[in-house]
């Protein structure tokens, strides 16, 4: 903002922007030339100096990104150049995939390798995209509630609970704008939230006198407005009247006037109104409207005039025509529909043709009559609700729920579930119904992209990756996660068995990093891949007594050394020790981001209150991979010599060839292999 009160008091000075100038200093007209104290190289009269300041580039101001948590202070000039390492400068990585559940329909689904590999991944370590898909399957059973698919199942609401709701929502302050009156100032948090519980749990009380009075006002007001609508209809009527009682009002109209309006009378409209079919009616608009409106009303209902027999017809065809007198007609309604020719030609929109479904009869039947168990009749809970989920991303409408196919059919659906844990709380969610039961996977192992129907917005199994990265660190991390690891899981970056459908569990990792010799894992609580490097046992940094040996090494060692880890390696060092958090600690301003963390607070008057403060932390991305290479492992036939599912079939018997038999029965002289594949006989 400029200081135009100063500049207005030198008219020189407000127009000058030479550097030379050598106008005379005058109070009242010009100041002196003055240079930049900050040695931009700026020279300006000294009135301006103010001014200067707001663009000088070498003044230091805040960082761009002050507000989401950067500290630093530069020159204006270097703000564009820090942005590229400014810690603050955080991207939020929004890779999302789709991870359906298992089709147990589908003869290769793998449900039997699946079963083998929980069994063992105990001892033998957890495959890269089982462990993902069980992270993501905790993820999904957060996610689903039981409420939309299993309302008849839900418990009814006690008192206790309708007490904490409301107490929650006078933290949130949904309550208190309700009643705005409610002096909720002048009384303490607890007893404004005692009150508002007991007048949302208390019944509502009617007060008799209140509701006869309102209602004897409501029917004054309805009888008002019959009258005033009646008015309105006939407006010439209306002002003939008005005009008429100015000069002489008959006694009897003065008592109608001061009687109550629901004492009045419904007036006889049959002998008054303009309508076509009322007696009198020409007669009436001779004496009311206009020729113009005449012209015009009969123009507009001529042949409803010559239909209720108030003018003659011209011709005799007309006269025919004229019914008299309404009457009532019973209405008879016929049901058909006949199918376009066309229309059996077209392609269904399902996959079984309706034309050949088997004829149906409704009939009232038991559970009884399936030859069913108790037992039987509970499913599990995990893969009923995966189904209906399912059933709703896919077809878009709930398992039992009616829907039309087509002009034609009508698919009626009805599903009756029964579970052991029903029935359920108002919010209760798959992963508290799952949290005793033994853990077993349900999702399919690979993961498909997003497609334009089901995004995260309309589909329960979309999954969002959600880590933050620093600006220059999203690209490695988008390349080594996604591109190279998650993406080619299967068969590529992990090979697994041919013979995993059968269940065997073999997998070997393909791939290693080309500039040192580590692994890829994943790990489960952080939700992310890492780079487990080979290292030796006696590099393990521990002695045989159990003392650390890195932690005895001088501090500026320690920080030398952390200096060469990647965020991912800081992040999980930054764990062991308080020593280890203060070495981690001194590279955060070079090596780490700040992030904002949001905390809800309540107020005083009870509204929930969201304040944010920044925290530094170090991101979860590996060394960067530029390159992989092949493991130096035997290939997977190697190890179908002593797979246990592989079963060979020896045949010791010759088996002649069909061909070779028909040439042999036709011309059993001079038949050769060499005449079989020339043609010659």
């Amino acid at each position: 903002v400029l200081n135009f009160k100063r500049s207005a008091a030198h008219l020189h000075c407000d127009s000058c922007y030479s550097r030379r100038c050598r106008a005379r200093v005058e109070p009242s007209a010009s100041c002196a030339l003055v240079p930049c104290r900050l040695l931009c190289g700026a020279v300006f009269h000294l009135c301006k100096e103010e001014d200067h300041l707001l663009l000088c580039p070498n003044v230091r101001v805040p960082c761009l990104n002050a507000e989401y948590g950067c500290p630093i202070q530069l020159p204006r000039s270097s703000r564009a150049a820090h942005l590229q390492v400014c810690p603050a400068s955080v991207v939020c990585c929004s890779m999302e995939w789709l991870r359906w559940p298992v089709d147990d329909t589908n003869p290769n689904n793998f449900n039997a390798m699946q079963d083998n590999m929980m069994k063992e991944r105990e001892t033998h370590g957890e495959a890269l995209d089982v462990a993902m898909a069980l992270v993501d399957q905790s993820d999904l059973y957060a996610r689903l509630k039981m409420k939309p698919l299993y309302p008849e199942l839900m418990e009814q609401e006690e008192e206790e609970d309708i007490k904490e709701e409301s107490r929650e929502e006078i933290a949130v302050g949904g309550v208190q704008d309700q009643n705005p009156t409610l002096p909720v100032s002048s009384m303490s948090e607890n007893h404004a939230a005692e009150e508002t519980a007991q007048r949302v749990t208390q019944p509502p009380m009617i007060n008799m006198e209140k509701y006869n009075l309102f209602e004897m006002m409501f029917s004054m007001e309805r009888g008002a407005c019959a009258v005033a609508q009646e008015n309105l209809e006939n407006p010439k009527q209306k002002q003939k009247l008005a005009n008429e009682g100015r000069s002489q009002k008959a006694p009897e109209q003065e008592r109608q006037d001061t009687t109550s309006p629901r004492s009045c009378p419904p007036p006889d409209t049959s002998k008054t109104g303009l309508a076509p079919w009322q007696e009198g009616v020409l007669e009436r608009l001779g004496q009311e409207l206009t020729p113009q409106e005449y012209n015009m009303y009969m123009v507009h209902h001529g042949r409803m005039l010559l239909a209720f027999g108030q003018i003659e017809a011209c011709t005799s065809r007309e006269k025919d025509f004229v019914y008299g007198s309404l009457e009532p007609i019973a209405v008879q309604t016929l049901h058909s529909f006949k199918v376009p020719v066309s229309y059996r030609h077209k392609r269904r929109v399902h996959l079984n043709e309706t034309a050949a479904r088997v004829q149906t009869e409704h009939r009232s039947v038991d559970t009884s009559d399936l030859g069913a168990s108790e037992e039987d009749w509970f499913v599990d809970e995990a893969e009923a609700t995966l189904l209906g989920y399912a059933e709703m991303a896919v077809m878009g409408h709930k398992i039992s729920e009616t829907k039309g196919a087509d002009g034609l059919y009508v698919d009626f659906g009805t599903q009756t579930h029964s579970f052991r844990t029903s029935p359920f709380k108002q919010r209760t969610t798959l992963a508290e119904v799952m949290a005793d039961r033994p853990l077993k996977l349900l999702l399919q192992l690979q993961a498909e992209t997003v497609n334009s129907r089901n995004n995260r917005a309309s589909c329960a199994f979309t999954f969002l990756c959600g880590h933050s990265f620093h600006r220059r660190e999203f690209a490695t991390h988008f390349r080594n996660v996604h591109s190279d690891i998650q993406m080619c899981l299967s068969e590529w970056f992990e090979q697994q068995c041919p013979l995993a459908y059968l269940g065997c569990t073999y997998r070997q990792r393909r791939f290693h990093p080309s500039t040192q010799k580590a692994t890829v894992t994943y790990n489960q609580q952080l939700r992310c891949f890492n780079l487990r490097p080979d290292v030796l046992p006696s590099l393990d940094g521990k002695t045989g007594d159990g003392e650390d040996r890195l932690s005895s090494l001088p501090y500026e060692v320690l920080c030398h050394m952390a200096s060469f880890l990647d965020s991912q390696s800081l992040s999980q060092l930054a764990l062991v020790s308080r020593l280890m958090r203060q070495v981690c600690s001194s590279l955060l301003q070079e090596r780490g981001m700040v992030t904002l963390r949001w905390e809800r607070t309540t107020s005083s008057h009870g509204r929930a209150k969201w304040k944010s403060k920044p925290v530094w932390e170090f991101s979860h991305l590996f060394s960067a991979v530029d390159s992989w290479n092949m493991a130096d492992i035997p290939p997977i036939s190697a190890h179908l010599k002593v797979c246990p599912f592989y079963q060979k079939t020896e045949q010791k018997e010759r088996v002649a060839l069909p061909f070779i038999t028909e040439k042999q029965q036709k011309s059993p002289k001079g038949q050769s292999l060499l005449n079989h594949f020339t043609g010659q006989r």
